[in-house]
């Protein structure tokens, strides 16, 4: 039998494979230091997109909500928003209209492209107005 602190880190695990960060997840220290056999593993708290995400990979949503991807069709990069009539839901990453991909048409986004993105909403947002 697994000690509570090594199934915390097993799901702290599992959980990042899947692309979600559960910063309070930890073993519950009232009833680990009581006289019950088994403590509780409190999952801690987590904001909405984050319970979103969760939401969608128990579900087996691929992709799960929340990842970003390229749709092969035109190479727009795009975030999931959700899963709708078998079509995935994508917005990009910049802001703007969403649209919808079939899902055999998303790839996962390369990082650097996804960065390159942000950096380039990042700098659009802090242009001063002529």
């Amino acid at each position: 039998m697994r000690s509570t602190e090594e199934v915390v880190e097993v799901l702290r695990e599992a959980l990042t494979g899947a692309g979600i960060a559960l910063p309070s997840l930890c073993v519950d220290p009232v009833t680990a230091a009581s006289a019950e056999p088994f403590a509780l593993v409190d999952l801690g708290r987590c904001n909405t997109r984050t319970a979103e995400r969760l939401a969608s990979v128990l579900r087996g949503e691929r992709p799960a909500v929340g990842t970003h991807v390229a749709d092969q069709r035109d190479g727009r990069l795009g975030e999931v928003m959700g899963h709708l009539g078998g079509r995935v839901q994508l917005r990009p990453l910049g802001g703007g209209r969403e649209w919808d991909c079939p899902p055999e048409s998303v790839e996962p986004a390369p990082p650097e492209e996804v960065l390159r993105a942000r950096v380039r909403k990042v700098n659009q947002e802090g242009r001063l107005p002529c």
